[in-house]
């Protein structure tokens, strides 16, 4: 993660594991659209303000949001990937997405996409990328090659399915059929 040590990055994954999956694991509750008061979230996790400032703003991925709300307390949520078991409605509305998006993933799952199209599985949507670098970074999160999948996004949307846009640029759909897939050509 770009301008962050090691363990701002550890940091910025815990804060990601208790905003996305698990909040009960540092005594917190979200509320219906995924937010918690940062003071809460800083008491729970031994944080200063400034220390939670800096990972949200070099976070590379802009993963957190943060809100002030009418009575001037600041609020924190993850932007999106929130496990299917943590309750959310991120409030996005409906988005015309672009003629086409790319999905990054390990080679090893690419006959099993093809075959069944793009599930969520543990999360509520399947995220989608604006671009094939942005495939990559994000199919290499896991070990082995990567294979990058470009979507027909407004085939999709003419089709009924229904597209938003999170905060920070990430297309999100509930799934995606094979039918819609292809494989995108990519430089070693």
């Amino acid at each position: 993660m770009s301008g962050l040590s090691r363990d701002q990055v550890r940091t910025s994954r815990r804060i990601a594991l208790v905003l996305r999956h698990r909040p009960e694991s540092a005594g917190l509750t979200l509320d219906a659209n995924g937010w918690v008061p940062v003071a809460e979230l800083l008491a729970a996790l031994g944080l200063s303000r400034a220390e939670l400032d800096h990972i949200v703003e070099h976070n590379d991925k802009s993963r957190f949001a943060i809100a002030r709300r009418d009575d001037g307390a600041d609020w924190i949520r993850a932007s999106q990937g929130h496990s299917a078991r943590v309750e959310v409605d991120l409030g996005l509305p409906p988005a015309e997405p672009p003629a086409v998006l790319f999905h990054g993933t390990p080679a090893g799952n690419l006959d099993a996409i093809l075959r069944e199209g793009l599930r969520p599985r543990s999360r509520h949507h399947v995220h989608l990328s604006r671009d094939v670098p942005t495939a990559l970074v994000v199919g290499r999160r896991r070990s082995g090659d990567v294979v990058v999948l470009r979507v027909a996004a407004a085939g999709m949307a003419a089709d009924g399915h229904v597209f938003h846009r999170s905060a920070n640029g990430v297309w999100l759909t509930t799934g995606v059929p094979s039918r819609y897939l292809t494989l995108e050509p990519t430089n070693p």
